[in-house]
């Protein structure tokens, strides 16, 4: 194998190195954020939850002080009628305090409809509670977790680049620079071999003289469809017979 191609393709395999790591540092970020929604979500429950219990109990305390109007009423009534001496008014007012019965019998069914309903809501508290300490825990834990692979991966990224152009040094600076314009392109199938004369980037059939000219290991081959450059290597089947 021609020492370039040697040297390129350690060059490929560093590239591809930097760009994976590259890519997973960049998914932390919304990584991060979906955890984040994670224990939001279950928070909002939790605090949705929380809101429905305060207002039911301030629907119960405005209907305790309708009740209690209602008794003011009844008593105010109560004494009117034993000021009173006339029957009309004596009837009218027994009306009224009946009314104001019945109306504390409802505001009371009410009351106790709302006890239940906050019964309920308190287990829907307690559950959400539950499930929202957990997600966070949970959440917590996937955080501390990515924080170290991050860490890890920063170090590893820093080592690929430290020595990286290094690994470059003695590739004629054409044979680079087409290299480098190939993995803006193709990605990290850059430098391909050949096998049963089909290239290793796009799966093309090679003609019968690329694949010669491969095999005497004498210039730089590139595919003539996708424009990679092209290696052999003893253990790939080079048939070149059409």
């Amino acid at each position: 194998m021609l020492e370039f191609i040697e040297k390129l393709l350690v060059l490929q395999d560093r590239d591809r190195k930097i760009l994976r790591a590259r890519g997973e540092l960049a998914s932390f970020g919304p990584e991060r954020e979906a955890l984040a929604s994670r224990a939001n979500s279950t928070q909002a429950v939790l605090d949705a939850a929380k809101l429905k219990i305060k207002q039911i109990e301030s629907e119960r305390k405005r209907l305790e002080l309708e009740v209690e109007a209602k008794k003011l009423q009844i008593e105010k009534y109560s004494l009117q009628q034993f000021q009173t001496k006339k029957n009309d008014e004596y009837r009218a007012l027994a009306h009224e305090i009946e009314t104001c019965k019945e109306a504390i019998v409802q505001l009371e069914d009410q009351q106790l409809e709302l006890m239940e309903q906050g019964e309920r809501e308190q287990t829907i508290v307690n559950t959400s509670a539950q499930t929202a300490a957990d997600m966070k825990k949970l959440v917590d834990r996937k955080l501390a977790e990515l924080a170290d692979r991050e860490a890890n991966l920063k170090q590893q990224l820093a080592e690929f680049e430290s020595n990286y152009e290094q690994l470059s040094e003695g590739i004629d600076e054409t044979v680079l620079t087409r290299y480098q314009r190939l993995r803006r392109n193709r990605g990290e199938k850059t430098v391909v071999g050949i096998e049963h004369s089909v290239c290793g980037g796009c799966h093309m059939k090679l003609p019968t003289q690329i694949v010669v000219s491969c095999q005497g290991q004498q210039e730089l081959i590139t595919c003539p469809n996708c424009g990679r450059i092209l290696y052999y290597a003893r253990h790939m089947d080079l048939a070149v017979t059409e």
